[in-house]
């Protein structure tokens, strides 16, 4: 009953199974994670897309070209709705020694813990990915 959890699971899935595109419901706060996944460089590409009355975001995962590795080694979720998990400002998580990217739900808006430093806010922590 989680889809935030589903989500990463088909991410986690495909990326097992070397897929080169993934696809899943959409909301706003999966195409924010999404969003952050591209820009921190995890996924190749993405697109949002209307099928009748449920949209779709379609992922273009990462490969390495020469050893067909994936850019996420790991994508796990942290805070679930029967245990939220949060973290302030000042006690922010770092993910692999800042080689990782722990994704948080603030206040303003869905945002890496990088940019959560930056503004000074903390929040719920959603997932890890490394």
């Amino acid at each position: 009953m989680d889809p935030i959890a589903d989500f990463l699971t088909k991410i986690r899935n495909a990326v097992k199974a070397n897929h080169r595109v993934v696809e899943a419901p959409a909301s706003n706060l999966k195409k924010d994670i999404t969003k952050i996944l591209f820009d921190k460089g995890f996924i190749a590409n993405y697109k949002f897309e209307q099928n009748g009355p449920q949209e779709t975001i379609k992922i273009a995962l990462k490969y390495h070209p020469v050893t067909k590795e994936s850019a996420i080694r790991s994508i796990t979720r942290v805070s679930s709705p029967g245990l939220r998990k949060y973290s302030g400002a000042d006690s922010l998580p770092r993910v692999l020694n800042g080689l990782g990217v722990a994704i948080l739900s603030t206040s303003r808006g869905v945002m890496s813990d990088k940019r959560a430093r930056e503004l000074n806010v903390g929040g719920e922590v959603l997932c890890y990915v490394y």
